[in-house]
């Protein structure tokens, strides 16, 4: 199927080929896709788009009792079906019959967005799509091509998952993700690297914050950014100011607001280990697993391996915006409802571009080096990215390395390809590299292979005037130039 993505629709280019491929199956039965991502990301636009272009039909769930679910899907069939009257329904079981069943000779996407408030209050609802897909693949039906939608995530992830009645039903499964810092900085139509990693630290890359919650206002310099965060972040009259809260609230499973938010202030603090975060909230490590993986499930929190001791898994929050709120926000939210964002910013700045910025930055160069950069700045195209630890009893310290990354295994010693050191404000010194080469002679002697490890130095605040006059093969220079050509 070849249907042309409207312009007011920016990238998605890989969702809305797999979408026009899913509607555009031969396959002369009813199908199911699902797809998620948390609010703002532009499902809505896009799948309603998908919807107008194919001549689909597109029903949007709301918090209702079923009685109203069902009259507003009887009109919305009845003038698909020319009916002068609305559909009268009584029953799920009878809904999804209609749709199943509408006579089409070519396939036809319906699109049921918000899927979890319908199940809210009609938990049968997935159990009785699934009765009506496995009678039609026996005994045959209409091309429907069915989409279900949603942003609670624990929902959605769960939908296709285990013992669900859904699950090995779907031939879709797309997750609708956040613009990375590239397109987001396309997007913001920011040409400044550093004024766009700056921006990104706060908003991430989500859409919806740049058209509806600032109305298109975007920083337009270096310069103005500290009054852009004042004007459009820490100011109580726009939306984005109360969105971290909201992030949480969307989600159901989330009913304990205070734990969860005091588990997310705690990484924000930059506590990324599990006994780190729970020494902070004053628990046991076991007394947080539950929280810990709730948050994983929601998309709030992501786990990822020490690189170098695979037993020591550190957690990072995904979302800039919430870590801005731990950080800036809700420290000082009685001040800022008061409307003291200049009191607040002043001496919050430097806690934002230390807390904030600094750990942003790394993520953001660990992306680089796992997207974007390739065998062309390692010698060979990396399998993992990661950060990592190692320990230097010689010395009785231990050495943080920011971007480690590794090449695939071979059935040999593991090849480290590069291993990095990330720096927002200081400039960058030989000092630097000597750490790095420590490292280095450290892991060769214990096992990996070291042969052509590239040490690599970024910084946003430069380069002294010896290291780049010293840098070549061994050593990589990264600054944010780099980062975003």
């Amino acid at each position: 199927m070849d249907i042309v993505k409207p312009s007011e629709i920016f990238d998605r280019e890989a969702e809305w080929a797999e979408l026009l491929d899913f509607i555009g199956d031969e396959s002369p039965f009813p199908t199911l896709g699902v797809v998620s991502g948390r609010r703002r990301r532009g499902k809505t636009l896009l799948l309603g788009s998908i919807c107008d272009a194919a001549g689909g039909i597109y029903i949007e769930g709301t918090e209702a009792v079923p009685a109203e679910h069902f009259h507003v899907i009887g009109e919305q069939l009845a003038a698909r079906l020319g009916s002068p009257a609305p559909l009268h329904f009584t029953s799920w079981r009878a809904v999804i019959d209609a749709i199943l069943d509408m006579e089409t000779s070519s396939p036809l996407p319906v699109v049921i967005d918000e899927f979890p408030y319908l199940v809210k209050v009609s938990p049968e609802l997935p159990s009785v799509l699934q009765a009506a897909l496995d009678l039609r693949r026996r005994k045959g039906g209409a091309p429907i091509r069915l989409i279900l939608c949603g942003s609670a995530l624990t929902f959605m992830g769960g939908l296709l998952a285990g013992n669900a009645p859904l699950r090995g039903r779907a031939g879709l499964e797309l997750v609708v993700p956040t613009l990375d810092y590239q397109l987001a900085a396309e997007f913001w139509q920011i040409s400044d690297p550093r004024l766009a990693l700056l921006t990104h630290a706060v908003v991430g890359g989500t859409p919806a914050y740049r058209r509806e919650y600032v109305r298109d206002d975007a920083p337009r310099s270096l310069a103005d950014f500290d009054a852009w965060v004042k004007r459009a972040v820490l100011n109580p009259a726009r939306p984005l100011f109360r969105e971290a809260r909201y992030l949480l609230a969307e989600e159901p499973d989330l009913r304990d607001p205070a734990l969860y938010h005091s588990v997310l202030a705690a990484v924000a603090e930059g506590n990324a280990s599990r006994g780190g975060i729970a020494n902070y909230l004053g628990r046991k490590a076991t007394d947080i697993n539950h929280p810990l993986a709730v948050l994983e499930d929601a998309g709030l929190l992501a786990k990822s391996p020490d690189m170098l001791r695979a037993a020591r898994p550190l957690y990072r929050i995904t979302e800039p915006l919430i870590t801005f709120y731990h950080s800036v926000m809700r420290p000082a939210w009685r001040e800022l409802e008061r409307r003291r964002a200049d009191q607040v910013w002043k001496r919050s700045r430097d806690r934002f571009l230390g807390g904030v910025v600094g750990p942003h930055f790394e993520e953001v160069c660990r992306a680089w080096a796992a997207d974007f950069a390739g065998a062309e700045a390692f010698g060979d195209v990396p399998a993992e990215v990661g950060r990592g630890v190692v320990n230097d009893p010689e010395r009785r310290t231990s050495h943080k390395i920011d971007v480690v990354v590794l090449a695939e295994p071979d059935g040999g010693p593991r090849k480290v390809l590069s291993l990095g050191e990330v720096k927002w404000g200081d400039v960058m010194c030989e000092g630097h590299v000597e750490r790095l080469r420590r490292v280095r002679d450290l892991l060769a002697g214990r096992g990996y292979d070291m042969s052509s490890t590239r040490l690599a130095c970024y910084s946003a605040a430069g380069f002294d005037a010896d290291l780049l006059a010293a840098a070549d093969g061994e050593v990589m220079l990264v600054d944010p130039e780099r980062l975003y050509s």
